[in-house]
């Protein structure tokens, strides 16, 4: 790869921003969410289908993945893109969060984590520099520095020590890293919601230097409220002009709140979780295909949805095979959640290069608390 990894911010319209990242696999249109695709594969989805809905970049799993099938042998047969057949960038975790929340047993030190598998219980040593190493294994476009993460709430002194161990890992991690053109090392903040700790992490990462940031340490059991309070100020901490990544979030509402606060680029399971257990996410909110009122309704989920699931299937039948537990439902039900997401996003990109975020945004709110169409 030659081409280089580069950012560029191409209207603002408040805090709100919306620019593209070039990459040598192609452009990423920001503000993007990232669909979680967390063991090479985004579940019930084809990568063509995921690709059809508008999303220009995946999330891959770092700690899923060493585990099974390893990186070892992903790198063998041709590296993450070409294992998964997906052609456009790939943003892979650094494997610390998992590590934290899935893994018995874990001990950590200076060092890094050693731990055992939730999979067969093998046991386990990953260090910044093994996660660069299985980072670069995979081929992801974006790799992630390895951290750790506390769970919130938790102590002040918790989160400090954490945090400062985190920004030594970030230091490993950028040097282990070396000079890669085209791939990208993005910095993670942490600190808790103590202001003076994000600040201080901010300043930390940028003394390093990264080709993006992100605000970890957040979605972690804090509530909306907490959590937009620390996005009232952590994004303004980092650089304006390298992209901004909320790992972990969210819902629709916590998106169009980060993006609002400054946010470029976010994660989460939630739309392909939530298409597999009946939530469907719509423009008038949320609504539960299980319940009975769908199993008369010949109507679609949504009638301004572009997909299959709303082109060519009623609510009855959506309701038929959830209950039924038929595999389409899963796959339907996740093709149209995701579809939302990116519908979500380009229409926060139009407003956004049009100078009407805030009214777009009091839209999508009030849109939503009407609530779903009244039942037939």
């Amino acid at each position: 790869m030659t081409k280089r990894f580069s950012f560029q911010l191409n209207a603002t319209d408040g805090k709100a921003r919306s620019g593209v990242i070039d990459t040598p696999r192609g452009q990423i249109r920001t503000p993007a969410f990232m669909p979680v695709g967390t063991a090479a594969t985004v579940k019930a989805m084809m990568p063509e289908s995921v690709a059809a809905t508008g999303a220009d970049i995946l999330l891959g799993n770092t700690y899923h993945l060493m585990l099974r099938p390893t990186a070892e042998r992903i790198d063998r047969l041709g590296g993450l893109h070409k294992f998964m057949n997906w052609s456009k960038p790939i943003l892979t975790d650094s494997g610390g969060f998992q590590v934290m929340s899935l893994a018995s047993l874990r001990k950590l030190t200076e060092e890094g984590v050693t731990f055992k598998s939730h999979v067969d219980g093998s046991k386990h040593h990953l260090t910044p520099e093994r996660s660069m190493e299985i980072q670069r294994l995979l081929g992801s476009d974006i790799v992630m520095c390895f951290d750790e993460c506390p769970a919130l709430p938790a102590e002040r002194d918790r989160i400090a020590d954490s945090m400062r161990l985190s920004m030594r890992w970030a230091e490993r991690s950028r040097d282990a890293f070396g000079d890669r053109p085209g791939y990208a090392l993005f910095g993670i903040q942490q600190g808790g919601l103590e202001r003076d700790l994000r600040e201080e992490s901010a300043e930390a990462l940028k003394a390093i230097g990264f080709e993006g940031y992100a605000i970890g340490g957040l979605a972690v059991g804090e509530g909306q409220e907490a959590m937009f309070d620390c996005l009232d100020y952590a994004p303004d901490t980092l650089p304006q002009d390298r992209p901004r990544y909320l790992m972990g979030v969210g819902k629709p509402d916590d998106i169009v709140g980060a993006v609002a606060r400054g946010v470029d680029m976010m994660d989460c399971v939630l739309p392909s979780r939530s298409g597999r257990t009946g939530q469907v996410f719509t423009r008038r909110g949320v609504l539960n295909i299980k319940n009975a009122r769908h199993q008369d309704d010949p109507r679609p989920l949504d009638e301004h949805c572009s997909c299959p699931a709303c082109r060519n299937y009623s609510r009855a039948y959506l309701h038929h095979v959830f209950r039924s537990h038929e595999i389409i439902s899963s796959m339907l039900m996740t093709w149209h959640n995701l579809q939302y997401y990116q519908d979500l996003m380009q229409a926060m990109r139009d407003a956004i290069s049009e100078g009407r975020f805030t009214a777009w945004q009091a839209e999508f709110h009030a849109q939503r608390e009407q609530g779903d169409i009244e039942p037939l």
